[in-house]
């Protein structure tokens, strides 16, 4: 198999990533000072480190968001297709669905869903 192509497509990429940062650097205008190396909070000064934990539900909440966001990834395909294959696909994605829709309530009976 010929790789011509796609060797010259990864080499153009890279060229063009490496050109402009490289770029940015020699124009870039620079300013370092102490203050722009600090964190931002809102232009209050800070107080005690900024390396703070947060809770688990925030991770929680974001796990749940790109679960029901792959769901919907997963979905076009299969809407653009469902008339080829017919029944089976119908059984298939909804059973998907249906796990999708436990995996749900489980996650509102536990009362992951509420924000405290």
């Amino acid at each position: 198999m010929n790789f011509t192509l796609l060797i010259t497509v990864i080499l153009t990429a890279v060229t063009l990533v490496a050109g402009a940062y490289v770029i940015a650097k020699l124009i870039g205008p620079r300013s370092y000072n102490k203050i722009k190396g600090e964190p931002y909070e809102c232009g209050i000064p800070t107080h005690g480190t900024s390396w703070l934990p947060f809770t688990v539900g925030f991770y929680l909440f974001a796990i749940l968001f790109l679960m029901f966001d792959v769901e919907t990834v997963f979905l076009y395909p299969w809407a653009v297709v469902v008339k080829d294959f017919g029944a089976a696909a119908l059984l298939s994605i909804g059973f998907f669905l249906v796990v999708l829709v436990f995996g749900l309530a489980y996650a509102w009976r536990k009362g992951d869903l509420e924000w405290k």
